[in-house]
């Protein structure tokens, strides 16, 4: 039977514990702090809504883009003109959108009312980030996520246009090569992201990339 690991505020096991899936370990709360502390040693909150307790990950391998490898296709760029741009205008609208969207394969969400009070405390004190698309003045994709000084966590996106979220991950893209950001944690493969230039890298090569690029005092 397996037996997961308990965390407590700030005590995350090592990485190296979690199961073959990446299951790290469980906890009967969560905090902004303990949620930024986790993703600055490589593991991440998911879980689907009304399950308890709380779940830890801590995948291998990781999938990532590093920005100067990221793909944008042809199409993709002529889309990417049409729409209109910017960064943590409209935060909260981006993650309940985020929140609101049906997956494939997902009964329910892991944006919950603990996640969105994590992550829109987490946007207040300077850490997360939204990058949205607009057209004709109204928000119709954007993804947020968490910015760790040379690394950038990227959390969830939604569109309820054609190519908007693809545009938006385009915009995050280019701040990061403007921004010195060396690796974006896409966290999970997806077909659209590894379209986007995502690829594998294993969990001992992340921890050193966290290592080298985090600059976060907690």
């Amino acid at each position: 039977m397996l037996k997961l690991q308990y965390i407590e505020d700030l005590n995350f096991p090592s990485v190296e514990k979690a199961t073959e899936e990446g299951l790290l370990g469980y906890s009967f709360d969560i905090s902004v702090e303990q949620v930024l502390k986790a993703l600055t040693i490589g593991i991440f909150p998911w879980y689907e809504e009304h399950t308890y307790p709380f779940l830890w990950w801590a995948p291998d391998p990781r999938f990532v883009v590093f920005p100067e490898k990221a793909k944008v296709s042809k199409s993709l760029k002529k889309s990417y003109k049409n729409f209109e741009y910017a960064i943590n205008k409209n935060f909260e609208q981006v993650i309940f959108s985020c929140a609101k969207i049906k997956r494939k394969g997902q009964e329910g969400t892991w944006i919950d009312r603990n996640m969105l009070y994590v992550y829109i405390m987490l946007h207040r004190l300077g850490y997360g980030m939204s990058f949205e698309t607009y057209f004709n003045g109204d928000l119709v994709g954007g993804l947020y996520g968490v910015n760790l000084g040379g690394v950038f966590i990227g959390e969830s996106m939604f569109h309820t246009q054609t190519d908007a979220s693809k545009s938006a991950f385009v915009h995050l893209v280019n701040y990061c090569l403007e921004n010195n950001i060396h690796i974006i944690d896409c966290q999970l493969h997806t077909p659209l992201l590894e379209s986007l230039g995502g690829e594998f890298v294993s969990r001992a090569n992340y921890s050193e990339y966290l290592r080298k690029f985090v600059n976060v005092n907690i």
